[in-house]
């Protein structure tokens, strides 16, 4: 249910320190990828001017919703800095600097793309996150998405050599001043 799920998430934000903005584009099972939705994105992302941009992941292997979404998100992230956009021209263009995808599922994880973990371990930034998802109650019910999460956290932070991460997956490569901002790999030599 909508309503629903609207609270849902307004919960889970307000837990992450987060704040919602919903947009209607088709309705649950009825997206489809359309310029005037991703014209619609473009100016939400021209008006609040973000540095990065998180999408579901572009792998079809998932509920459709998501990965058309994600479509929907990269387009509006190119508009966003055109100004020859029409429905655009009100607003200056804004160019992002980085658009990560991220996956529900492992099966979502793009396959040709390697992943940027972000460390989660910290205990307060742990329970948070999972005390986000719980707040899902209509998801969760269904299948435990807070154990599958949790479980594929611990084991990109196993890779790490630490507690918990999340994979990002960068529309683009990185690009660094310098490598001493790299942390560390996942290999261990």
């Amino acid at each position: 249910m909508p309503a629903q799920r609207v609270i849902e998430a307004n919960r889970s934000a307000v837990l992450l320190g987060a704040r919602l903005e919903f947009v209607e584009l088709d309705g649950d099972a009825h997206l489809e990828v359309r310029v005037a939705h991703a014209i619609k994105l473009a100016g939400i992302i021209r008006r609040l001017r973000p540095g990065i941009v998180l999408a579901p992941s572009l792998v079809e292997n998932q509920h459709p919703d998501h990965s058309r979404l994600g479509q929907l998100v990269r387009d509006a992230c190119r508009l966003a800095r055109y100004g020859g956009v029409r429905e655009l021209r009100k607003s200056p263009p804004h160019a992002i600097e980085q658009l990560f995808y991220y996956a529900v599922t492992i099966e979502a994880e793009p396959a040709n793309i390697t992943p940027v973990l972000v460390d989660i371990s910290s205990p307060d930034v742990l329970k948070a996150w999972t005390a986000a998802m719980k707040a899902h109650v209509s998801q969760v019910s269904a299948r435990n998405y807070v154990e599958l999460q949790l479980t594929r956290a611990r084991l990109h932070g196993l890779r790490t050599g630490g507690g918990h991460a999340i994979a990002l997956f960068p529309n683009d490569p990185l690009v660094l001043d310098t490598l001493a901002a790299v942390r560390c790999g996942t290999r261990q030599f």
